[in-house]
Order: structure tokens, then C-alpha cells, then sequence
């Protein structure tokens, strides 16, 4: 198979950048965004725009997605004018958004009653993966299967795991998630008790590295956090929303995961009082005084005023007016003024 045409749906912070890895190696590129500024500087490349996803679809021998949320990529493919239709027969569908396994699943088995073949390829690395190219591929396939497309996905990735199955990729990038929002708790934690003991933390990051107590997040991310710089490499709702699926996934499992319990709350808590668009670095300012968390951007006030109204930011993607939902972490905040986190008590001033 001849690939040529390629389609690229959703160009944020990551996908832009895969995108351009595409385009750099040869491929015609058609783009769709929801904010068509988004895609500008692809477009000022040469890119083809398209007002539909289905529009970009329709002539490409290769389909990438990379959304926000489950609901979002359900839509893209499994909605009346979704993909799985659009796409022409023989396409190549591959969905880089970290989402459900079940929807992979459901997505591969749709496809292939359609004479087309469609894969989850979550993908890590962050910001700066996508812009070096160096991105590990976390694939719901095996390797043979993704032959034909394999020239493709090495154009913007270094590493490369294939889990053998439809939603694999997906159980095994929620699994890194978890680890990673646990990492992220423990970082934060040292931080603060370094900062409120008076030692230089910058050296405790040093101490922590040149032993066990460090991880990627420690050695990436930290560095961010001290020096207040919060712009986001992956978004702190999007976080949210992995912890969540994973947590859902544990439910289906009947295990129990209290890391990623408490790392839910933490970063529940900081997308609820307006840092839900900073990078996940910012989970630091949870232990900040309210002034430093003013100066942010954030206010511990909404989180006071979502518990006495009942409005909560779901990350399921979804709009529930009646106040009583499940998040797509399957767990129901219950608000009754008593938001609990489950390893710091909160004084709604800005410190933990």
C-alpha cells in the first residue's frame, strides 16, 4: 500500500507538533481542529484545511486523531458522520488521544467490519517528545499488524511498545499514568517539606536524583514547579482525566489504587479552583499560600463555591446540570462542603 494522503484531527499542544513531523516527512497533510488558530502553522506549511473531520478523512490512506477526552473521540469516530464511515475502504485509523480501552476496543471492531483498520497509539513523552520527535508509541497491536504504517509512526517517535491487542496501548498508558501521578504527589510533597524546613530545595532535587527518591517527573517537571513556570507541556485536566480512566479500570478490576486515588484528588482540586489549563507542575501551588496561588492565576474561593452549589468540572467530557454525577473515573463527588483529600488537610487559604 502507497500512502500519501494523510489526515491529522486535533492540533493542541502535541498533536501540532506530530503533525509537523509528518509534513517534514514528505506526507500531504489535511488538518482539522475545533479552533482553526490552532492549526495555522501547519496550514502556513502547506497543510490542506478541512471544516469536518469526516471532510479531512474522506481521500486520506491514513487517519490520525489526537483529542481531549473519551466523549471526544467517541464522537470523532463512532457518530453518524464519524470516521469509521467517512474514511475511505483500506484507511488507517489511529487514535493518539490516551482514552478507554473499551472504546478502542469498540473502535478496532467497528473499523474492521468496515474494511478499514483502526489501533490505539497513546502516546508519552510530552511536549518536548512531540517537538524532538522522540515520542514512545504505547500501540494496541502488534507490530506485524502496523507494518504498512510503521514509516509513519517512526517519523515522530523514538520507542515504539506493541501490546498485541485492540485497547492494550490504552490499559498500558493509563498504567504509566498512574505511576507517574504518584510520582508527581511525591515530588510535590518533598518539595514542601523541604521549602517549610528552610533547605534549599534545588538541592534536595540534586540529592533526590542522585539516588532512588527521583523520577522523570522529579527531574523534568520539578525545575518548572520552583521556578513558578507553569505554562503547560500537558495539561493538568488532562491528567485528571487519565487518573480517572485508570481509576475507572480498577473498579471494573475490583482492585484498589490509593496512590491514584489521592493524585485524583490533588489535581481534582487544583482544575476546580482554575488551574485546570496549567501545565501538571502547578499541583505544587496546592501547598502554596493563597497569595502565591492569586498570583497564579488560581482561587481557593470556587472550590468553597462548588461544594455550596453542587457544580462540578467533570472530566468526562460531558455537561451534567443536576450536580449528582459520576466523573469518568466512575467516583461521585458528593458535595456537601466536605471536598476530603486523602493525604493533606486543606485550609481553603492556599496551603497544605
Amino acid at each position: 500500500m502507497q500512502i500519501k494522503n494523510v489526515a491529522f484531527i486535533g492540533t493542541g499542544i502535541m498533536g501540532a507538533r506530530i503533525a509537523g513531523h509528518l509534513m517534514d516527512a514528505g506526507y500531504e497533510l489535511t488538518v482539522y481542529n475545533r479552533t482553526r488558530e490552532k492549526a495555522e502553522g501547519l496550514l502556513s506549511r502547506g497543510a490542506r484545511w478541512a471544516d469536518t473531520p469526516a471532510e479531512a478523512a474522506a481521500d486520506a490512506d491514513v487517519v490520525f486523531t489526537m483529542v481531549g477526552y473519551p466523549t471526544d473521540v467517541e464522537d470523532v469516530y463512532l457518530a453518524t458522520d464519524g470516521l469509521i464511515r467517512a474514511a475511505k475502504k483500506g484507511a488507517w485509523l489511529i487514535d493518539l488521544t490516551t482514552s478507554s480501552p473499551q472504546l478502542a476496543r469498540d473502535i478496532h471492531d467497528a473499523a474492521e467490519v468496515e474494511d478499514k483498520h483502526a489501533f490505539d497509539c497513546p502516546v508519552t513523552g510530552g511536549e518536548q517528545g512531540a517537538i524532538d520527535g522522540t515520542l514512545t508509541l504505547i500501540i494496541g497491536a502488534s507490530e506485524k499488524d502496523v507494518a504498512p504504517v510503521m514509516p509513519l509512526l517512526e517519523c515522530f517517535s523514538s520507542r515504539r511498545f506493541f501490546f498485541d491487542q485492540p485497547g492494550g496501548g490504552q490499559t498500558a498508558k493509563l498504567c504509566n499514568q498512574v505511576s507517574l501521578a504518584s510520582c508527581m504527589v511525591g515530588y510535590a510533597d518533598a518539595l514542601a517539606l523541604a521549602e517549610q524546613s528552610g533547605i534549599d530545595a534545588e538541592k534536595v532535587l540534586e540529592v533526590m536524583a542522585s539516588g532512588t527518591g527521583g523520577s522523570g517527573a522529579s527531574k523534568s517537571l520539578a525545575p518548572k514547579s520552583l521556578a513558578g513556570d507553569y505554562k503547560p507541556g500537558f495539561l493538568a485536566e488532562h491528567l485528571r482525566k487519565d487518573i480517572a480512566l485508570a481509576l475507572q479500570r480498577s473498579e471494573d478490576l475490583e482492585i484498589t489504587l490509593p496512590g491514584a486515588e489521592t493524585a485524583f484528588t490533588l489535581f481534582d482540586m487544583l482544575c476546580q479552583i482554575g488551574g485546570s489549563r496549567m501545565g501538571t507542575q502547578a499541583l505544587t501551588l496546592l501547598y502554596q499560600e493563597e497569595g502565591t496561588c492569586a498570583a497564579a492565576g488560581l482561587d481557593w474561593s470556587l472550590l468553597e463555591q462548588g461544594d455550596e452549589d453542587g457544580e462540578h468540572e467533570c472530566c468526562c467530557g460531558h455537561d451534567h446540570g443536576d450536580g449528582d454525577h459520576e466523573c469518568c473515573g466512575g467516583h461521585g463527588h458528593h458535595h456537601d462542603g466536605d471536598h476530603e483529600c486523602h493525604c493533606h488537610d486543606h485550609d481553603h487559604e492556599g496551603r497544605a
